[in-house]
C-alpha cells in the first residue's frame, strides 16, 4: 500500500484508439513542444552501431554549435570511461557521422575541429554520368520484295501483301550502377573575407641602445626554446617591434615568456608566431606615480554639536545657544518683557 503507482500511464493506455498489441512496447506519443531533438530512425536503429555510440551520437545532436566534444570532455560528463567513449567516437566516424580535421588557426596554432552530420547519407551525391548516346531504334524490317517469276504463258495470281508484324520500340536501357559514388560536400567554402593581421608595434623612438637590446633578446631565444630558432632577417624585422615592449618597461624575461610559452605542437613558422604575439599581447605603457595616486576626497564640512542652554539637549548648530523648541518657547516671552 505504501508503494506510490503511476496512474498516469494507465489512463493514457485507455485513451490510445485501436486495439493493443498483446506483446512488445506500446508508444505512447505525446508531441513536443519545446526541448527536443529529432533522431532519423537511421542512427536511432543502425544495426552497425553500439548501443553507446547511438546514444552518444544523440547527446552530441542535442547538443548547441560549439560545445567541446573531445574525449576528455565527454567523459568528465559523461559516466562512461574515456576508452568506451573513444570506441564510440570511432564507430561514428566510420559510418560518416563524425568528423574529425586539423585546422591551422591563424596565430599559428593547430587546433582539431569536429564536424557532427545528423544525416550522413545526405551528403552523398552521385557523379552526374555521361549520358550514354541513345541506341538508335531500328525500323521494322520490311519484308523483302517478292521476286517476280518470269512471266509464264497463264499469269499466276500474285500472293497478297502480308503487313510485317507490329514490333514495339525498345525501351532504353538504364545507366550501368556505378561501383562507388563519391563524396560530395554540399556545405559550401567559407566565403568570409579574411581579416589582415595586425601591423607590428612601432617604438616612439628606436634609439640605438633599443635596438641592441632587442636584437640580442631575439637571437638569445633560441638558447631557451631551440624551436625559436630566427634568421637575421626575421631578427631585423622583429627588432622594432620588442623595442616598443622594451619602451614600455617591460622586463626582457616577461618578453621571453610571453613570446615561446605554451607554442602549437608543429611549429612552422616561429616568426609568424612572435610576430602574431608581439602585435596582439603588447602590454600598455606602465602608470605614472600621479596616476596610482589615490583620488582626493571633497571635504565635507560637518556642524559640531552644541548643548542647548535651556534644555541642556544637544543639536547641531555653527555656535553656542538655544535649541529650536528653546527658541520657539522663550523667544515671544522675551520679545514681550524687553
Amino acid at each position: 500500500m505504501d508503494t506510490p503507482q503511476n496512474t498516469a500511464l494507465a489512463r493514457a493506455l485507455t485513451e490510445l484508439p485501436g486495439p493493443l498489441p498483446a506483446r512488445g512496447v506500446i508508444h505512447i506519443v505525446i508531441p513536443h513542444t519545446d526541448r527536443f531533438t529529432v533522431v532519423g530512425n537511421h542512427l536511432a536503429q543502425h544495426v552497425g552501431l553500439s548501443t553507446v555510440a547511438v546514444g552518444l551520437a544523440v547527446r552530441i545532436q542535442s547538443l548547441p554549435q560549439g560545445t567541446e566534444i573531445g574525449i576528455k570532455a565527454l567523459a568528465a560528463r559523461f559516466p562512461e570511461g574515456e576508452k568506451l567513449i573513444a570506441a564510440a567516437l570511432r564507430e561514428l566516424e566510420a559510418h560518416g557521422y563524425l568528423r574529425r580535421a586539423v585546422t591551422n588557426l591563424p596565430d599559428g596554432r593547430i587546433v582539431t575541429r569536429t564536424v557532427f552530420c545528423n544525416q550522413p547519407t545526405a551528403l552523398l551525391r552521385a557523379r552526374v554520368a555521361a549520358q550514354l548516346p541513345a541506341r538508335p531504334q531500328t525500323p521494322p524490317q520490311q519484308p523483302p520484295p517478292p521476286v517476280q517469276d518470269p512471266a509464264p504463258e497463264q499469269p499466276a495470281p500474285e500472293p497478297p501483301a502480308t503487313e510485317p508484324p507490329a514490333t514495339e520500340p525498345s525501351a532504353p536501357e538504364p545507366p550501368a550502377p556505378q561501383d562507388h559514388a563519391p563524396f560530395v560536400a554540399l556545405v559550401p567554402p567559407p566565403t568570409a573575407p579574411r581579416q589582415p593581421p595586425p601591423p607590428l608595434p612601432q617604438p616612439r623612438e628606436l634609439t640605438a641602445e633599443l635596438h641592441r637590446a632587442a636584437t640580442a633578446l631575439l637571437s638569445d631565444l633560441r638558447r631557451h626554446a631551440p624551436r625559436f630558432t630566427l634568421s637575421e632577417s626575421d631578427v631585423r624585422e622583429l627588432a622594432p617591434a620588442v623595442a616598443a615592449w622594451l619602451e614600455r618597461d617591460a622586463h626582457p624575461d616577461t618578453i621571453r615568456h610571453a613570446l615561446t610559452n605554451d607554442p602549437p605542437r608543429l611549429l612552422r613558422h616561429p616568426a609568424k608566431l612572435l610576430k602574431h604575439r608581439l602585435a596582439t599581447l603588447l602590454p600598455p605603457p606602465l602608470p605614472g606615480a600621479d596616476d596610482l595616486a589615490a583620488p582626493a576626497r571633497p571635504r565635507v564640512t560637518v556642524t559640531p554639536f552644541q548643548t542647548c542652554d535651556g534644555c541642556e539637549r544637544a543639536f547641531r548648530a555653527p555656535t553656542p545657544g538655544r535649541c529650536r523648541d528653546c527658541r520657539a518657547t522663550h523667544g515671544p516671552a522675551q520679545a514681550a518683557a524687553a
